[in-house]
């Protein structure tokens, strides 16, 4: 990341994560790693991976839900 920006501090911002050595911000994250696996993603949410994986089945159902409308 050229930027470095100082940490997020805004917990009620969507992008907001509780992970201070990514300065709790997705698109820091996002930017500094690329694609992550459902594992990575659940520990930077403190959430089990079983629970990542069925937010990402259910997100995936809406999307294609979606397209074909």
């Amino acid at each position: 990341m050229k930027n470095r920006k100082p940490e997020c501090s805004k917990d009620n911002c969507k992008c907001w994560i509780d992970y201070p050595e990514d300065l709790n911000c997705m698109y820091v994250a996002i930017d500094k790693y690329g694609p992550m696996t459902l594992n990575e993603v659940a520990k930077r949410l403190g959430i089990s991976l079983v629970r990542v994986s069925q937010i990402e089945k259910k997100a995936l159902s809406k999307l294609c839900k979606r397209i074909k409308i």
